[in-house]
């Protein structure tokens, strides 16, 4: 198996830690910083999460686990679907008045020259995605405090 592909965003929010980590791990709520996405899903170690991504009737159906669940300081989910697979991390750090919310994804690729392909093509989308998310969060966390 190749090495994941990791694509890691942060930002800093004028925001508690417990306040970050309350509005992160609300799935429901994830859709209004999450560009075309809506997620439903549980709390602790071994709940299920199920995001579906895309525009319109284009879309795919993103199931996961949490594998870690460390509140209010980080969650893990394994990716169990059939188009994203790999792990997702969301960390929230404390930085003076700050937080610092990060989001890593770690993704494996199907075929091991893809590793290659990927770090091209699927990365640099990918961290622009996740950077505006991140924006969008930190807006939503502002406005919340």
């Amino acid at each position: 198996m190749p090495p994941p592909l990791e694509i890691t965003s942060r930002v800093l929010v004028p925001a508690a830690p417990q306040q970050v980590w309350d509005l992160a791990m609300d799935w429901s709520r994830q859709g209004d910083w999450m560009p075309g996405t809506r997620v439903r899903g549980g709390a602790g170690v071994g709940a299920e999460v199920v995001a579906w991504s895309g525009i319109g009737p284009a879309g795919f159906t993103d199931s996961m686990v949490i594998t870690e669940w460390e509140p209010p300081r980080r969650c893990v989910v394994r990716h169990t679907g059939k188009v994203v697979r790999g792990l997702g991390i969301f960390e929230v750090v404390p930085r003076g008045e700050l937080s610092e919310f990060r989001w890593t994804e770690l993704l494996e690729l199907p075929v091991p020259g893809a590793a290659a392909l990927g770090r091209w093509t699927v990365a640099p989308l990918a961290r622009r995605g996740l950077a505006i998310a991140l924006r969008r969060f930190a807006a939503l966390a502002t406005a919340r405090s």
